[in-house]
């Protein structure tokens, strides 16, 4: 394993952050994702993701339990708060002052922990004033239940905006976690150059597309049983997308240079967002121990200039590069309230 400074901080993470999104208290059962962790932990995995409203606060109570026997301070740990939990009552969601401070107290009782490394802002908040959101974080901070902050999903804008604010009041905001891959790189023109100019790092989830760039699904052909495209708790939905002859197509066009470069297409897809130095960790999640083991592979890979030049030329135009889709698939607004019966 290698690690990488998150932003313009301290602080150092694993290029790989082991994250439970979909999979745990979800996809897998709590044995198997507990084997997950430990797979995670002995590759060196030191860095941990997940969210209150993943399985709807479960996935941190399993994360939480798998972690319960470390050493709190070889790890770095981190949640994030935006989405609706619990029954989805009117501050249920947001980042209100008072779901924040209500959230970051639920998630260190299901992580069984006094702090989080970093402590996240899951979407941007339309609804809620900036400064009531940045002062609430800053508490946080200076409480000790958060050391650094992030965000997950802003704009350029947005995050230039919140590190402004973060910076007068004296705490660190040193991350932004979007989507990136091979095939999904809208954060490139704007995103990225924004965040280097500010000291920020980039923590990617879905560095294979939903499992696309593995290669195990074929053009033409139903999905294999059990995988993510099978998936009815969710799953399915994420990668529906991708699924397209296309695309897979063009996929299968990447064996040769993984091959070349002595990797798995997996390995391939993990190393390529590496290649990008304002990205600190790359987020992989597995359902199967083994996964993990693969993954760990991609770390230290160099792909040259020409392997890089031969991806682009194989994805061709199924790659989406359009910054704008950012602020597109941005919550218009708090998710809707459930009514009380």
């Amino acid at each position: 394993m290698e690690y990488r400074y998150l932003g313009r901080s301290g602080l150092k993470i694993s290029e790989l952050t082991y994250g439970n999104w979909i999979t745990h208290a979800s996809q897998v059962g709590n044995d198997v994702a507990t084997q997950c962790v430990r797979a995670a932990l002995d590759v060196g995995i030191t860095s941990f993701d997940t969210a209150d409203t993943y399985a709807n606060t479960a996935a941190e109570v399993v994360l939480g339990d798998a972690l319960a026997s470390e050493r709190r301070e070889s790890l770095e740990i981190f949640t994030k708060v935006y989405w609706a939990t619990g029954p989805q009552g009117a501050n249920d969601g947001g980042l209100s002052r008072k779901h924040i401070m209500e959230s970051i107290n639920g998630s260190l009782r299901r992580l069984k922990t006094d702090y989080v490394d970093l402590y996240q802002a899951h979407r941007f908040d339309s609804e809620t004033p900036l400064e009531e959101t940045m002062l609430a974080f800053a508490d946080v901070v200076r409480s000790g239940k958060a050391l650094y902050i992030g965000v997950s999903e802003w704009t350029a804008d947005q995050i230039r905006a919140g590190r402004v604010l973060a910076d007068d009041l004296g705490i660190h905001l040193i991350s932004n976690q979007p989507e990136y891959s091979m095939l999904w790189r809208v954060i490139d023109d704007e995103v990225v150059p924004t965040s280097r100019d500010l000291g920020v790092s980039q923590i990617v989830f879905s560095p294979l597309a939903q499992g696309i760039l593995t290669g195990k699904y074929l053009p033409g052909q139903a999905p294999p049983a059990g995988s993510r495209a099978t998936d009815t708790n969710g799953g399915a939905d994420f990668i529906s997308r991708w699924m397209k002859d296309d695309v897979l197509q063009r996929v299968q066009g990447l064996a040769p240079i993984a091959a070349e470069a002595g990797l798995s297409l997996a390995q391939l897809g993990v190393a390529w967002v590496l290649q990008n130095q304002n990205v600190a960790s790359a987020i992989i999640g597995a359902s199967r121990p083994e996964q993990v083991k693969e993954n760990v592979s991609a770390v230290g890979v160099k792909l040259d200039a020409d392997q890089l030049s031969r991806i682009d030329e194989v994805l061709g135009d199924v790659v989406n590069r359009d910054a704008t889709w950012t602020s597109r698939r941005a919550p218009k607004g708090r998710p809707p309230v459930r009514p009380r019966v």
